[in-house]
């Protein structure tokens, strides 16, 4: 994962925000699982007993490590740990429609049996097992969509990808062979061998030129034409927007489909040492603010190099489970609602229903809107048993209840 500019995509590349049907199930379902794992969970951000700065992932590149060195990270790699339905089913308690995992990432180390080279997860270590053969299957079985994030530019260990300047020289290298001979049979692989994928998350485009991110898009489209393309392919091509990772833009973005990347703590590979971990409430409200400005949240979880998620992921997964068990009617197949850039409340709607979600509860009980047209107001959390009363006058709306938050991370109320 890197940084990268907003993507605004190019007039007459796509159909624009809500004119093209593929993506409609993708508007509807705004919250997917991320999922960062490979061999860089071994080390798990330590390199000969250095902390080594920066997301775990880059640990290779940080650390400018030699691939015959980083190479035999692979033969230890065995997570026993590992369960496909585990994993799946918390995407589910957790609300997530859809889970995106790295078939491949910068490091060259493929988390799918692959024809193209033995280094990957089948080949090249002592589990042995195909674990995308594993979470698609469990996907399949419990109705959650599977997406595959793609490295198609950054490959550290591969002779003609982009990167690696400790080991190869960049000027011997033929990135539109690696392109050409190995990035796309291998993108055939993972859209051939592994039933429907949803979307395919490309990354970091550094030097990928415009006709070799058109082909590829060509080529998803040619093998799973519904399969979707994040706008990280590379030259304003793609079939939505990708904001900066843990980037939520500051106003509406109803011109675009659009999705927000981002981390529970500070990585998205796993770290020992990354114990700085957002509060429920904190991720609440980003869900929340990303919807009622058109986006999705795709929020990550990294396993550690037995396959196990960690425990504070788990907890605050869950919790956002618990949240949107209730309040899911607010979020899912939404639109983002009429009352726009208020510091302490965010609005989405459906129909003839705004669901005003309050941040920051006053302690008057008092909440001032600009006009709207309320008819009844109502908890969107029918266990609530608090007085509740709106008055339209003039140009403001008021709405009278408790003093105390009827929730602790955000209270949402319907407005028809």
């Amino acid at each position: 994962m890197t940084e990268m500019e907003y993507f605004k995509p190019e007039r007459g590349q796509r159909p624009g925000a809500n004119e093209d049907p593929r993506l409609d199930w993708w508007r509807a379902a705004k919250f997917g699982m991320f999922i960062h794992w490979g061999v860089y969970s071994i080390p798990a951000g330590v390199w000969k007993g250095e902390h080594i700065p920066g997301i775990g992932e880059w640990i290779m590149l940080r650390a400018e490590i030699p691939i015959p060195e980083y190479e035999k990270l692979a033969p230890q790699f065995n997570p026993v740990k590992y369960d496909a339905e585990q994993i799946v089913k918390l995407a589910k308690q957790a609300g997530q429609k859809y889970i995106v995992l790295t078939s491949k990432h910068h490091d060259g180390f493929c988390m799918f049996g692959s024809e193209e080279t033995d280094y990957n997860i089948v080949d090249a270590t002592p589990y042995g097992r195909d674990i995308l053969k594993d979470l698609a299957d469990a996907c399949a079985r419990e109705g959650i969509k599977l997406g595959l994030y793609y490295s198609q530019t950054q490959d550290w260990h591969h002779p003609d990808g982009f990167g690696n300047t400790w080991d190869f020289n960049e000027s011997e290298q033929d990135f539109g062979d690696y392109i050409d001979n190995y990035v796309k049979p291998q993108v055939r692989e993972i859209l051939t061998n592994y039933g429907p994928i949803c979307l395919i998350w490309f990354d970091t485009p550094r030097i990928i030129e415009r006709h070799q991110s058109q082909e590829l898009l060509n080529l998803v489209h040619s093998i799973q034409p519904d399969c979707l393309v994040c706008g990280r392919l590379g030259n304003k091509l793609g079939d939505y927007a990708t904001a900066q990772d843990n980037a939520i833009p500051p106003d509406l973005q109803a011109e675009i489909d659009w999705e927000t990347p981002a981390t529970i703590n500070d990585t998205w590979g796993f770290k020992t040492h990354d114990h700085n971990w957002k509060s429920t409430t904190q991720l609440i409200q980003n869900l929340v603010d990303i919807v009622s400005k058109g986006g999705n949240y795709l929020l990550n979880i990294g396993p550690d190099a037995q396959g196990a998620i960690p425990e504070p992921s788990v907890e605050r997964l869950q919790a956002m489970g618990a949240w949107l068990d209730v309040h899911g009617e607010s979020i899912y197949g939404t639109e983002p609602g009429p009352i726009q850039g208020e510091a302490d409340y965010r609005t989405t709607q459906k129909g003839d229903s705004v669901y005003l979600h309050v941040f920051d509860w006053p302690a008057s009980g008092r909440l001032v809107l600009p006009e709207l047209d309320v008819k009844s107001t109502t908890w969107l959390d029918a266990r609530v048993d608090a007085p509740l009363s709106v008055n339209c006058a003039g140009d403001s709306t008021t709405i009278l209840g408790p003093a105390a938050a009827p929730n602790e991370h955000v209270t949402v109320i319907k407005l028809t």
